[in-house]
């Protein structure tokens, strides 16, 4: 399941356009605003995609560390859990305090 930034709709990993304010979920899923945020954050040097216990082989697949300009769109395409993509980024930093 994926959720639209702009009015907060929750609709299946396979949607690409939200079906109440037609913002590209592709750009405007609360999950693509998380990643270029961490992408655009100069203390992250390179982003985790974590992957649940019981994830499906599509997303064991994508599981691992990425340099920010090489990380993987979630939801994963080919995901089968029948709950939708459940994997998650996690920025890694170069620094915690300032």
């Amino acid at each position: 399941m994926q959720t639209c930034s702009r009015c907060k709709t929750v609709v299946s990993d396979e949607v690409v356009v939200c079906p109440t304010c037609q913002a590209d979920l592709r750009k405007e899923s609360t999950t693509a605003i998380a990643l270029r945020q961490m992408q655009e954050n100069p203390r992250v040097y390179a982003i985790h995609v974590a992957v649940s216990a019981d994830a499906c082989p599509a997303c064991m697949a994508v599981e691992g560390t990425y340099p920010k300009d090489q990380v993987p769109t979630l939801p994963v395409e080919g995901c089968s859990n029948p709950n939708g993509c459940k994997c998650t980024y996690q920025p890694l930093l170069t620094e915690i305090f300032p």
